[in-house]
This record gives C-alpha cells, structure tokens and sequence, in this order.
C-alpha cells in the first residue's frame, strides 16, 4: 500500500504535466489557427475585392462604349434626313414661300421623317421652325412641355459647334424623354427624341453582379437613367458623387462602395455602383465555416488541420478564377474583352524583338445590323457567339482573340507557320485570313437559312507598320476601312500607299 500511495502523486504529476501539454499544444494549435484563419480572411477580402472592382471597371467601359455606339446609331438615322434635299434647303419661315408649293414641300418632308421615323421607338423625329412651326412628327408632350420657346430652348441643346448637335435631358425637370437635336440651318432644327426607359437594353448587366446599380448622368450630375426605379430626375447621390467628383475615368473601392465612372455621349457619364458589404457577403458566409473548422482543427491537431488547409484553399482559388475569369472574358463570346485584348498584346509587343513577326488583324462584320432589325438582338448575340467559336477554331491557341466591339473583332497572331507549311509569314496570314474569310461566308443565319454575313479585314504587321499597338490598330483599321470600301467580305495587308481615311 505504501509503494501504491507513493505512485499516486508521480501519477498526478504526470497526468498534470499531460494535461499541461495538451493545453499548451491545444492553446498553440487554437491561436495558429486562429491567427492563420484571420490572415486567410482579409487575404480573401483583398481579393476579392480587387477582383470585383475589375470586373466592375470592365463592366462600366463596356456599358459606357454600348452607350457611345447607342447615341452614335441614333445620330446616324438623324443624319438619314438629310437625304432629301428639301429637308435642308426648305425655311418654313420665309415669308416669300408660295402656299401650295410650300404645303407640297412640308408633305413631302413630313412623309420622309415619317417612314424614317418607324425604324426606332421615336417619340419625336421631325422639324422645329424658328417660328415653331413644325414637320414630321413632333409630340404632344413635347409641345406641351416646351410651348411656344420650343426653337428656343431646343436651341441651347446646340452644343457640339463642328457637327451643330448635341444631346439633352431634363427640360422643365422632365427626364422621361431624352433629346438629340442637330440644327438644319438658322432658322430650322432636326428633333429626335425617346423615352429613358428605353436605354434598359443599353444598360443591361450581362454580368448578373447582385445588387449592382447603374446610372447614366450628365454634366450637371443630373441621373438621366438609373436601373433602380424613383431616381431619375434626381442629383447624383452624394456617396457617389464625393467618389466620382473631378474623375473622367477611374474605379474608386472603398469599405462601403466599388464605384466606375466613364465618359461616354456629350459629356455624360456612366456610373456603376455595388456595396462593399454585398461584394463581400459570400465571403462572411465562408469565414464562418473557417471558424468552424479552425476549432475543429483545434481538437483533431494536425489531422484535421490539413482538412482546413484544404477546405480553405479550395472555395477561395475558385473564386479568384471565376472572378479573373469574369475581368478579362467577353462572356457572349468567350474571347477576350477590349481591355484585355489591348493590354496583352500591348504587353507582347513591348518584349517583341524586330526580328519576330507579329500581325494585328481587325474584323469587321458586314451586314449585322441587318441581323439585328431583321432576327431580333437575341438572335444577334447567338450569332456573335458563333462567330466567337469560329474564330477559335480558325486560329492556333497561341493567338490573342478579342471583341473589341459590338461587332468588331481582332486577332493578334502570336503563332508560327507549322513546319509543313512551306510559306513566309505573310502568306500564313493571307491563309489565314482567307480561312476566316470563308467562314463567315459558309454562315448562314435565320431559321430558313438565307440571311447571310461576312467580314472585312484589315491588317498590319510588326514591326513594318508600327512597333506599338496604338501604331499597328492605326493602321490595321486604315486597312479595314479599304476592305470595307473595296466592296467587303475581303482582306486588306496595310501599305502606305492605301488612301487615308475619310473623315
């Protein structure tokens, strides 16, 4: 017995001693965990935010050119008035105008803007006299809205002195409608205008960002469109607005907002907007479960902690990848976005020697708008998607593929000829180039199968025509421009010898 009550305090001391370890070990492992857990957190935080504020700044250059090119194609069916020579030579204000003759010419003025205008949604396409006097079809609403200053005030929308238009929104703190106006000559205007809502297709998040806003303002700051309904009309809100004061161009993310602004139209600009705390809020979901498993990981020691090394891994690569994914990917298409096509082969090029051979092809598709008034846009991007996979099937994946607008593409060749092609590299590309060239005349489009498209190339060469993209996209388009002229659906090689575009 006595040997036994000797032991029993050994015994005590050793059972402390390991139960002292376990704590230590068990403390150590706890703040290891804890202290690694905390490091991954805020690790995923910066990237993702990041992330989300190039996929935002992506998305608003896009958003911002889509709006450039909308204003741009409603400018260009304003121009188509000018087609008839009455239109422009015609001044309801003269007094010396012979009454029939003058009916005549106002009927037949009337009856041109009238079948011009049924190719839009126009709520006005017509013509304001000095004397407001009007042809073509001017509204109600308008006239109601502006009264007897109707020439005056649309006068001042006047901005842009070389092409006499501009764009406007907001008369009498009406946003509803937006106005184009192009003056025909002193004493008569062009007017073109259309509901706000219908810039809904403009501003269309093909991204699916949660709870991303985005609003069109002017130069007063003034929201001439938002995707959040009641604030149209309304001054920019001031948590945008100390974001984005003095900025043409910029992403600004903070720990309340990511917010993009870019210029786009007449000195309007296109903001996109999401709460940090949305950004984020897949990643509050996530710390929990690495909380979870970090005291998991605290019982189980090293076992379990390589789970979480795992488990934590994981979810987070996978984020990054889409979100990387989602910054540099045009989804319609599946080839590179404009921003990412331009930095690429910017970068290629500035580690290019001059005795490699690189070449910048740009595309343009003849007749898609056709698509899109006859087929319907939905149509359109099916057919912008399939142009996508067969310019991946035509080029080596060396190449840099790029949509660099609504229906402009780019290629930059980075390959080689294969070894059992015996041609120089200018006639690659011409294989090349005729390659893509049959593509798109073997497309057919429409469910009868007879709508038809094809494209227009232009190309350039480094380092014979530029040693920089700017150089080289110059004189590529110059190329284009030829190709488009020459009768489309070909290929142009850039020479200095090509004519200069028009201007």
């Amino acid at each position: 017995m006595a040997a036994s009550e000797k032991q029993k305090p050994d015994m005590q001391n050793v059972s402390r001693l390991k139960i002292s370890l376990i704590v230590g070990y068990a403390v150590i492992v706890i703040v290891a965990v804890i202290f690694v857990s905390i490091l991954a957190v805020r690790k995923t935080d910066s990237v993702l935010k990041h992330k989300v504020s190039a996929m935002v700044s992506s998305l608003d250059v896009q958003m911002s050119m889509n709006m450039t090119s909308y204003l741009s194609r409603m400018e260009t069916i304003g121009t188509l008035a000018f087609a008839s020579e009455e239109t422009y030579l015609y001044d309801a204000t003269d007094s010396n105008n012979d009454e029939y003759t003058a009916l005549n010419t106002e009927k037949e003025i009337s009856d041109k803007l009238y079948a011009l205008c049924i190719m839009e949604n126009f709520v006005d396409y017509g013509i304001i006299y000095r004397n407001n006097h009007t042809v073509g079809k001017i509204s109600n609403g308008t006239v109601d809205l502006l009264g007897d200053r109707m020439f005056e005030e649309l006068s001042k929308v006047v901005s842009r002195q070389r092409t006499k238009d501009g764009w406007a929104a907001g008369f009498e703190e009406n946003f509803s409608r937006i106005y184009y106006v192009k003056q025909i000559h002193e004493n008569a205007l062009l007017v073109i205008s259309f509901y706000a809502t219908e810039l809904e297709s403009v501003f269309d998040n093909p991204e699916t960002i949660s709870g991303l806003k985005v609003l069109l303002t002017n130069k007063n700051q003034d929201i001439i469109y938002s995707s959040e309904s009641g604030e149209v009309g309304q001054p920019l809100p001031e948590e945008f607005l100390q974001r984005v004061r003095n900025q043409n161009s910029a992403t600004v993310i903070d720990d309340q907002y990511v917010v993009s602004v870019n210029p786009c139209g007449d000195e309007w600009s296109v903001i996109c907007a999401v709460p940090t705390e949305i950004i984020l809020s897949e990643k509050n979901e996530m710390q929990i479960y690495i909380y979870l498993i970090a005291l998991f990981a605290a019982v189980l020691a090293v076992i379990m902690g390589a789970v979480l090394s795992v488990k934590l891994s994981e979810p987070v690569a996978d984020i990054v990848t889409n979100l990387d994914t989602k910054a540099h990917i045009d989804q319609l298409t599946g080839i590179l976005n404009k921003l990412s096509f331009e930095e690429y082969t910017a970068g290629r090029l500035a580690n290019s020697l001059t005795i490699e051979n690189h070449a910048l092809i740009l595309i343009d598709v003849d007749n898609f708008k056709g698509v899109n008034d006859t087929l319907g846009h939905a149509y359109g991007d099916k057919v912008l998607a399939e142009i996508g996979a067969l310019m991946r099937r035509t080029f080596p994946n060396a190449d840099y593929l790029g949509r660099v607008g609504g229906d402009e593409f780019a290629v930059f060749v980075n390959s080689m000829p294969p070894t059992e092609i015996a041609v120089n590299y200018q006639g690659y590309v011409r294989i090349k180039c005729e390659e893509l060239c049959e593509g798109f005349r073997n497309h057919y489009t429409g469910d009868d199968g007879k709508y038809k498209i094809s494209a227009s190339l232009g190309v350039a060469f480094f380092p014979d025509h530029g040693a920089s993209f700017s150089e080289l996209y110059s004189n590529a388009d110059t190329a284009l421009y030829f190709s488009k002229h020459k009768g489309k659906d070909t290929f142009t090689f850039f020479s200095p010898e090509l004519p200069p575009q028009e201007s």
